[in-house]
């Protein structure tokens, strides 16, 4: 069971292209200037299966998936088994948003298993002083793409290379 505050369908402000998100309630963090804090209580949320959770997901069929919050690193073991099922139901990319860097994250064995089954993660808490409205996917300077595959494979962080398409004009 995960606690799930919201489901946004065709959302495009939580990773590239069309994305279904999984807004979780529960974050230890409580940044100053959050644009969530009603997703701090992780009572605030409704407990919700993998199995109820991947209806929502498989009803677009293009629309990858990003988990957030709240802090979806506060429930591991629920995103994990949520994740799982997304790699073998279908072929949907997963992008996750914490406010943990990735070195806090990898020190942990419950959120370091999660890590492996994400390909994007967006690190780091929001920091109001950083806050940057320029910024693709993220709030604060302070936070980072991380190409999740390619950091563990090179044993430190690797920055994800987003390319928008260009605009034709």
């Amino acid at each position: 069971m995960i606690s799930i505050l919201d489901i946004i369908h065709d959302t495009t402000v939580d990773g590239p292209g069309f994305r279904t998100s999984v807004y979780c309630a529960g974050c230890p963090n409580a940044c100053p200037g959050c644009h969530n804090p009603q997703s701090w209580d992780i009572k605030r949320g409704t407990p919700m299966t993998t199995e109820q959770i991947m209806l929502e997901i498989k009803q677009d069929p293009f629309a990858n998936v990003t988990f957030t919050g709240g802090d979806p690193m506060y429930q591991p073991e629920g995103f994990l088994e949520l994740a799982l099922a997304i790699r073998r139901e279908t072929t949907k990319t997963i992008w996750c948003f914490s406010g943990f860097t990735f070195e806090v994250l990898l020190k942990n064995e419950r959120t370091h298993a999660l890590l492996e089954q994400i390909d994007v993660l967006v690190d780091g808490p929001f920091v109001q002083s950083l806050h940057d409205t320029g910024l693709l996917f993220r709030g604060s300077s302070n936070q980072r793409l991380i190409d999740v595959r390619r950091s563990l494979a090179a044993g430190h962080p690797v920055l994800f290379d987003y390319q928008p398409y260009p605009l034709a004009i």
